[in-house]
């Protein structure tokens, strides 16, 4: 069975593609594979599919996010949906859906497909809002809380969101009579379009709110109050449901997504919810064993070095790592030593590491005595 594609691949674009960019990618393709633009044509069919399938995926910030860390095996994009013409899509938004495939097939007929109602066209969600986040190294493994400034749209105090000044209402649109729609004909049709007063809300505003202009919603900034799981990594999307723009005309919330961005630390580095770092310890220490301290996460522990030990040996530290953010645990902290070589000898430093060396065997350092073994059969030759 072949690979699917990558799901930004089918829509066309990058993988840090905005909401807004993601339903644009797709209602110009759905648009050009759609079946009434292609009939009998299996290839457009089944790029159709494809395109309705990425579009399920990547417009739900959830799904999205598991896909982003998984890839396929993280969503399931079996589950069979009504989508236009017949064809599975799996979306759980009837409404959103509903407006892009009006968008399409108005695009194939100059007109809308269906006929909406003066309230179902005014009330409207508020868009969702993205906040980059930056956060220490440690912050993103202990977690904490933030106070966030979020310029976003609220309703209009003044006008409750009518856009009508005080003491005012807005009026029937007298070009479409109220309809938010006009008939035009183009050749041998007669289409119905939107009307170009109102703009398809049914209704003109004469006297517009001062406040705002007329628009119903204002930009303020929000404090809002976020609170920073254990174990968020690079690009982690958090959603603050309800805390986006105000919806138009009682229109619901929009979200919140933050996305986190972790700085880099000195002395650690992260893999997948391990956490590693590197000690360096003299070769003293690592010829005769000995104690060191080590930092961690949480503060600092004693490791013990055995005698012997080799540069760039590893040492686990159990439940020293990362909080899983599906709770599976914690990760380990893997700690490779380093042995340092000393520089900057005195004379009576120097002489004692020579007498150390005319006094060493090779049975107290087998690698070299290893080495030196297979150099001889190299060249016995």
């Amino acid at each position: 069975m072949p690979s699917k594609r990558d799901y930004y691949e089918t829509l066309e674009i990058s993988r840090n593609a905005s909401e807004d960019e993601i339903k644009r990618a797709y209602r110009k393709l759905a648009k050009k594979y759609h079946p009434d633009a292609n009939p009998n044509n299996k290839n457009a069919e089944e790029k159709f599919k494809e395109v309705n399938e990425a579009y399920e995926v990547l417009r739900d910030a959830r799904k999205r996010s598991a896909y982003d860390q998984f890839g396929h095996a993280g969503v399931n994009t079996g589950a069979q949906g009504g989508g236009a013409g017949g064809f599975s899509g799996g979306f759980s938004d009837a409404g959103d859906m509903g407006d892009i495939f009006s968008d399409i097939f108005e695009g194939f007929f100059g007109g809308s497909s269906r006929s909406r109602s003066r309230s179902h066209s005014r009330a409207r969600r508020g868009s969702d809002l993205r906040y980059d986040l930056s956060i220490s190294f440690l912050d993103s493994a202990q977690g904490k809380e933030v106070q966030l400034k979020i310029p976003r749209m609220e309703t209009c105090e003044e006008c409750k969101g009518s856009g009508a000044r005080a003491g005012t209402n807005s009026k029937v649109c007298s070009t479409c009579q109220g309809a938010g729609q006009v008939r035009m004909s183009q050749g041998f049709f007669s289409v119905m379009r939107t009307c170009p007063t109102c703009e398809g809300e049914g209704e003109v505003i004469d006297s517009p709110c001062r406040a705002c202009g007329g628009q119903g919603r204002k930009q303020v900034v929000r404090n809002i109050e976020v609170k920073i799981p254990k174990g968020v990594d690079n690009g982690s999307r958090l959603k603050i449901m309800g805390e986006g723009e105000a919806g138009i005309q009682g229109g619901p919330r929009g979200d919140l997504y933050v996305v986190i961005q972790v700085e880099p630390h000195d002395i650690f580095t992260r893999e997948e919810d391990d956490v590693l770092c590197q000690v360096p310890i003299s070769f003293v220490v690592a010829a005769l064993g000995g104690e060191v301290e080590v930092p961690t996460l949480t503060g600092k522990v004693s490791l013990k070095i055995p005698a012997g030990t080799q540069t760039d040996k590893k040492f686990r530290l159990r439940g020293k790592g990362f909080t899983n953010l599906r709770g599976l645990g914690l990760g380990d902290q893997i700690v490779t030593v380093k042995i340092v070589t000393p520089e900057k000898l005195n004379d009576k430093q120097k002489q004692l590491l020579k007498e150390f060396d005319n006094l060493t065997k090779d049975n107290t350092q087998p690698l070299i005595k290893k080495f030196k073994e297979k150099v001889s059969e190299l060249f016995k030759k």
